[in-house]
C-alpha cells in the first residue's frame, strides 16, 4: 500500500513539474526578464500564483506524502492553466477522484417555460436562477418591479433589491421584515451549496457593507426553503395588492425556480391587474 502511494505521489510530482514547465512568464502574466536555467516557471512562481508557500509546493514537487485540499488543488490548476482533462487528471492522482462539478448558474428559460410565464396573464410570475436573479418575467409582473427590464443585473437580483430598493420596502410595507428574513434563509440554504464560489462571498460581502439589517440577519445563519406564502403588496397608484404565491422548480432545469403570485379569488387584485395591463398595452 505504501508503494502505491508513493507511485501516486511521484506520479502527481512529474505531471506538476511537467506543467510548470511549459508555461513561460508571460503566459502567466509574470514578468519575462532574468535569465532562467529551466524552461517554464519557477517553483515559487506557481507557489506565489497558487498561493501556497514555496516550502509546501516544493514538497509537493519532490513527491512527499502531504494532504492537499481541494481548494489547492483548484488554485493550482489556475496558476498552471489546466484544461479540464488535465483538472482531472490531477485529482485523480491527488484524491483518487475526479474533481467537484463546477456549478454554472442556469440563466436562460426555454420558449415553452416563457409561454408558460406569458399565459399565466394576471398572475405576475418570474423565473430566478440559484443566485435569486430574475432572469424571465411576463408582462404583470412589471406591477411589482416597474422598469424591471431596464434593471441592471444587480437590480434584477431578490436578495439585493430587498435590502436595497426603498421602492420595494414601500411594496411590502408591515409584510418587509418576515419577508427579508425569509429571504436571507433561502440565500443561505443555497450558499451552502457555492461556498467555495467567489460570487456569493462577494455578494454577501457587499450586501454586509450595504445594509446593516442584512448582516444582522446573515449573522443568525437561519436556512429555510419554503413554496407556499400570502403576500400583501402596497402599489403606489393602485393601492392594495393580496397574492397567494408559490414556488416550482422545473424538473428540466433544477436550478430555476418558478414564483408566481396568484390572485385571491375576491377579484378586486385581479381587476387591477386587468387594468394596469391594459393601461400598459394602450
Amino acid at each position: 500500500m505504501e508503494n502505491k502511494e508513493s507511485n501516486r505521489n511521484w506520479e502527481l510530482a512529474h505531471f506538476l513539474r511537467s506543467r510548470r514547465e511549459r508555461i513561460t512568464p508571460g503566459q502567466a502574466g509574470l514578468p519575462e526578464g532574468g535569465r532562467r536555467r529551466t524552461p517554464g516557471l519557477r517553483r515559487g512562481e506557481v507557489a506565489s500564483l497558487a498561493g501556497v508557500s514555496l516550502e509546501w509546493y516544493t514538497f509537493l514537487e519532490q513527491g512527499r506524502p502531504i494532504h492537499v485540499s481541494t481548494e489547492v488543488l483548484e488554485s493550482l490548476a489556475i496558476a498552471l492553466q489546466l484544461d479540464d482533462k488535465e483538472r482531472k487528471h490531477m485529482f485523480l492522482l491527488a484524491h483518487r477522484q475526479p474533481p467537484p462539478v463546477k456549478q454554472i448558474p442556469q440563466s436562460k428559460v426555454s420558449p415553452v417555460l416563457q409561454r408558460f410565464l406569458d399565459g399565466l396573464e394576471t398572475s405576475p410570475a418570474c423565473v430566478m436562477d440559484a443566485r435569486m436573479n430574475i432572469v424571465a418575467w411576463n408582462a404583470a409582473m412589471y406591477i411589482l418591479y416597474e422598469g424591471l427590464d431596464q434593471f441592471s443585473e444587480r437590480e434584477r437580483n431578490l436578495l439585493w433589491s430587498t435590502f436595497i430598493s426603498q421602492d420595494f420596502r414601500q411594496m411590502k410595507q408591515e409584510q418587509w421584515e418576515d419577508h427579508a428574513r425569509r429571504t436571507v434563509a433561502q440565500f443561505r440554504t443555497e450558499y451552502a451549496r457555492h461556498v467555495d464560489d467567489p460570487w456569493w462571498r462577494e455578494q454577501v460581502a457587499a450586501l454586509s457593507e450595504a445594509s446593516e439589517e442584512f448582516r444582522r440577519y446573515w449573522e443568525l445563519h437561519d436556512v429555510l426553503e419554503y413554496s407556499y406564502a400570502h403576500k400583501i403588496m402596497h402599489h403606489p397608484l393602485l393601492g392594495e395588492l393580496a397574492f397567494d404565491y408559490v414556488t416550482f422548480q422545473p424538473s428540466d432545469a433544477p436550478d430555476l425556480q418558478v414564483s408566481i403570485h396568484i390572485p385571491l379569488e375576491d377579484g378586486t387584485t385581479e381587476e387591477k391587474i386587468k387594468q394596469f395591463l391594459k393601461e400598459r398595452r394602450s
